[in-house]
């Protein structure tokens, strides 16, 4: 059945009335705010007090799916395999393949067949296995919800909450789907994520009037992604996964278009030019073969051949070989890439905008210090139980609104889990003092006390302990507990000393308590409140992450600028900075406040100085990066809420939060984080560097040989020499000679300099740095030494002149692969066996072209002579001229004799394992 709003609905169970809708509005098509609670209770099946049954939700999970934000459909592997066959030169092939067997070549067409059948099977695994990758996305953790289901509260994955269920909020909480708030205590919630709008929303139970009222004004509803910033509520789902406000704005952001990578594009072009001139040069190799007298079939299909062999058709497959292959290696490093062309850009990368909390940070506070008494100290251990220690540890765990799950583990917000955490890492047991002192009142927190009060049982008194910042309890306090009984206290003393914690970075909290004889009556801020002891201030931390700094520091070895960009206060931004190596001592902080008095003009001009930004709205992140854009800098950019998407979208790279991300914001990323860490990233931007490094050692790699094989049949006629090669020898040499070690290209480590290197520009050309100038030198030498070598062997009279000129092209090229493993370094530096990939894709490609001369079937189908010892030898000497070349080239571009190459800076590192 579906709803008149288009939505799924569930069978009515027996006797449980009308099934719920699912969607933003019950089926008579009046919006959840408008319906008094009971209403919406009875419309969705379930009990405002007891929730639904554990046996209802299976039946409803069954039915409405995983409270999750869904991903585009994958394409069926029919036709991925379909699009194998639609490339241009594929075509080519196949008409070159019916050709052959016109001419009575059926050998060729069988070969040719065989080559198309391997290529698309080839292509078809790398492309499956692409897609495949992206549906891990549907594996990422989601947050733990408590519900109340059959009376009994407990804890499940946000993925399982199903329409109806009751869902209990606190402070901290991410809401997991859309609400109709049945229960709130002072419940205030952050829509931002949702709405745009910065300030906190009061929630309440009553119904609204108006239908039309925008989300931002449905304040008895909650929606999926926003935040309780503090209090506690429950409320009913009303809505899962897209039929959410979330899931609308998830499914708009969602309907992209695949685009091909500017390298992809480049790749297009160059095929497009190597195309005109191979038609031009075949144009030109048949005439030549019809004046020397050549049959005009043969010489036909050897110049189609020759176009083929000419033409880098392999090189879009390859390229997206080696990008899902990075990507599916970037998986195993955390980091999964969403969209291929990821992949390429994050190696142009300059500047990395980088949230602070939990990217940097370990985003979950814990206790640094104390300031209890007049001394400052660490943690205590368990073991003190004197002075004001006692009595502040059994405020820590008792003034707090955190929930303990069966086994112990403390839920709610990151601050008073940090407090509870410190209490029992003292020796003070949270749920022992929760029984033994139980809670009899409660004055929450709300931004205009700065702070919260809970009262408690202590035998026949009653003892109130309060929290906040130190302004506003100190202002609440009479005197301090000191060592044995309460004494004076300067107030200056004590303020001065928060300043000192606070200018260290830490969040400073002051606790306090009072005790009454009998409980207060009327429990409020004045009764409560007044007249209070102090006993120390605690500070606590979102400590960096421990591999951050050293991240940090890669990055500026690899000519990238990290730019923190928080939301936090500018004096705890600038102390995580300094201590991360992000922002030198001198540097400048922005807060978000003088970010909006600046004009475009200067913002262009300060963005590019600026390494911290502080207070920062979500709409000034897209400031920030348009202004690094527009000073030509590829940006990175973090982020974690449905406000970020326009940033994310906005950069270059977007990378959202895996583990605390909202589910909008992992769908317009191209990567997300799997573990939130900021070394990650930086991870990730080596592999992109490592992965068109390896792109461009391919384009060298086939351009150089296809580039061999035309000039050895263009010159041949032109020197008196026959035709050295036939059909069947080019078409192997382009599927097996260049494909095996091409392929394998793919799986090299990166080299040692890769992360000290400046980024590449985003419109370098592939041929840059001296690309083009070794394809036409090493691809002429390629084909002179096949030529000497069938000169030689022809004037000698030798019948094996073809045979040993195709033996020469194919080990030449094997000599060729090995050297261009690193553009600079030889390759004894680098370990012959450090891509064990390529060296078995090697001696494989040697093994099957001895076997094309020395297999009586194979040296049948290409024509093949055995070749004698000494000419093998001949073959094998002279293809290592190739090899010795080029190891030269690259010993005179480290002495900059050749070539502009990148400056690199710092130590070298180790490379990478394979």
């Amino acid at each position: 059945m579906t709803s008149p709003t288009g939505r799924r609905r569930l069978p009515a169970a027996s006797g449980s009335g009308p099934s719920p809708p699912g969607g933003s509005a019950p089926p008579e098509g009046q919006p959840w705010h408008t319906l008094p609670v009971a209403a919406v209770a009875e419309l969705l099946s379930t009990s405002v007090a007891t929730g639904l049954g554990p046996d209802d939700a299976a039946t409803r999970l069954r039915a409405y799916g995983p409270n999750a934000i869904t991903q585009r459909r994958r394409r069926s592997a029919s036709r991925i395999l379909v699009g194998q066959f639609s490339d241009f030169m594929v075509l080519v092939l196949a008409a070159a393949a019916v050709l052959a067997g016109v001419i009575g070549e059926p050998q060729d067409t069988v070969a040719i067949g065989a080559i198309l059948v391997l290529n698309a099977i080839l292509g078809f695994m790398q492309e499956y296995r692409a897609e495949r990758a992206l549906e891990a996305l549907r594996t990422l953790a989601v947050a733990s919800v408590r519900v109340r289901r059959g009376g009994v509260t407990t804890v499940v994955p946000g993925i399982e909450v199903v329409p109806g269920d009751l869902v209990l909020l606190e402070t901290g909480n991410l809401v997991p789907a859309d609400l109709r708030l049945t229960e709130v205590a002072h419940l205030r919630a952050e829509e931002a994520a949702l709405t745009g709008e910065s300030q906190v929303v009061d929630k309440l139970t009553v119904t609204l009037p108006d239908p039309h009222a925008v989300v931002g004004d449905r304040r008895n509803m909650a929606y999926k992604g926003t935040a309780v910033a503090h209090g506690r509520g429950a409320g009913l789902v009303v809505a899962t996964g897209m039929a959410t406000e979330l899931g609308r704005i998830a499914g708009l952001l969602a309907q992209e278009t695949g685009v091909k990578t500017p390298l992809q594009l480049r790749l297009t072009r160059l095929g497009q030019r190597l195309a005109g001139a191979a038609l031009a040069i075949c144009a030109l190799v048949l005439a030549l073969g019809l004046v020397r007298g050549e049959a005009p079939l043969p010489m036909l299909l050897t110049a189609i051949s020759l176009a083929v062999a000419a033409i880098p058709e392999a090189l879009p497959a390859v390229v997206t070989v080696a990008l899902a292959l990075g990507a599916r290696r970037m998986i195993r490093e955390r980091a999964l890439v969403r969209h291929l062309p990821a992949v390429e850009t994050l190696g142009s990368v300059t500047f990395i905008c980088v949230d602070k909390t939990g990217t940097l940070t370990q985003n979950r506070m814990r206790v640094e210090s104390y300031w209890v008494g007049r001394s400052a100290a660490e943690p205590p251990p368990p073991s003190v139980r004197t002075g004001p220690w006692p009595r502040l540890l059994e405020a820590l765990a008792l003034n707090n609104n955190v929930h303990l799950t069966p086994g112990g583990a403390p839920l709610g917000d990151p601050t008073e889990v940090a407090l509870v955490q410190a209490a029992a890492g003292a020796g003070c047991d949270p749920a022992m003092a929760a029984r033994r002192y139980p809670r009899v009142g409660e004055l929450p927190f709300t931004p205009e006390r700065a702070c919260m009060t809970t009262l408690h049982r202590f035998g026949a008194e009653t003892v109130a302990f309060t929290k906040g910042s130190p302004e506003r309890v100190l202002s609440k306090c009479v005197n301090r507990l000191g060592t044995d009984a309460p004494g004076p206290m300067d107030v200056a003393t004590v303020l001065r000393r928060a300043d000192e914690m606070a200018e260290a970075g830490l969040r400073v909290i002051a606790v306090a308590f009072r005790q009454f004889p009998e409980p207060p009556d009327p429990v409020s801020p004045a009764t409560v409140e007044a007249g209070q002891t102090l006993l120390g201030l605690v500070g606590l931390l979102d400590p960096p992450r421990p591999e951050a700094a050293a991240a940090v520091a890669t990055c500026r070895s690899a000519g990238i600028t990290v730019v923190m960009i928080t939301g936090d206060h500018a004096v705890t931004a600038r102390n995580i900075a300094a201590r991360l190596g992000i922002l030198d001592q001198d540097g400048e902080v922005l807060a978000g406040a003088q970010l909006g008095s600046l004009d475009p003009e200067e913002l262009v001009r300060r963005a590019g100085l600026v390494r911290v930004y502080a207070r920062v709205a979500p709409e000034q992140k897209i400031a920030i990066i348009r202004a690094l854009q527009s000073q030509g800098e590829c940006v990175a950019m973090t982020g974690d809420g449905v406000n970020d998407a326009p940033a994310l979208q906005r950069a270059e790279i977007g990378i959202a939060m895996g583990l605390s991300g909202t589910d909008v914001a992992r769908e317009v990323a191209d990567v997300v984080l799997l573990d939130d860490n900021f070394a990650t990233i930086v991870s990730a931007v080596r592999a992109g560097r490592r992965i068109y490094d390896n792109i461009r050692k391919f384009v060298r790699y086939a351009v150089t040989c296809n580039a061999a094989e035309v000039w050895t049949l263009l010159f041949a006629p032109l020197i008196a020499l026959p035709i050295p090669l036939l059909p069947i020898h080019l078409l192997w040499i382009n599927l097996v000679t260049d494909g095996l070690p091409g392929i394998a290209l793919a799986a090299e480590p990166a080299e040692r300099d890769v992360m000290r290197r400046p980024p590449r520009r985003p419109d370098e050309n592939i041929f840059a740095r001296g690309l083009w100038q070794h394809v036409i030198w090493v691809g002429l030498l390629m084909a002179g030494v096949t030529l000497a070598t069938q000169a030689w062997a022809y004037h000698a009279g030798s019948a094996h002149w073809q045979t040993m000129a195709f033996t020469v092209l194919a080990l030449s090229q094997m000599g060729h692969v090995l050297a261009i493993r690193s553009e600079r370094e030889s390759l004894f530096g680098m370990g012959i066996t450090s891509n064990p990939w390529l060296l078995a894709a090697v001696a494989l490609t040697v093994v099957l072209q001895l076997g094309t001369i020395y297999l009586p079937g194979a040296s049948r189908v290409f024509k093949t002579q055995p070749l004698g010892v000494r000419e093998l030898l001949i073959c094998l000497a002279v293809s290592t001229v190739v090899f010795l070349a080029v190891e030269a080239e690259k010993w005179l571009i480290r002495r900059r004799v050749l070539y502009r190459a990148p400056a690199v800076t710092g130590p070298p590192s180790r490379p990478e394992p394979v």
